[in-house]
């Protein structure tokens, strides 16, 4: 059985906490900010955890067990 491939996509997007979860950042971020106001581009600054009912499958993107 050959090994399993990490999803490259999912590996510059995600990263593992030290407790295990996966940490994510939010989109809307990178372009067309002149409309979005300061508050909204503040609060997608901060990371974020990635949902219990997505974690799964992100996992099997990072090839976790």
């Amino acid at each position: 059985m050959p090994k399993t491939k990490t999803h490259s996509g999912a590996k510059k997007r995600f990263k593992l906490t030290g407790t295990g979860k996966i940490k994510r950042k939010h989109a809307f971020k990178s372009h067309i900010l002149t409309k979005k106001t300061t508050k909204q581009k503040r609060n997608l600054t901060h990371a974020d955890l990635v949902s219990s009912s997505d974690e799964f499958r992100v996992s099997k993107m990072l090839v976790m067990k």
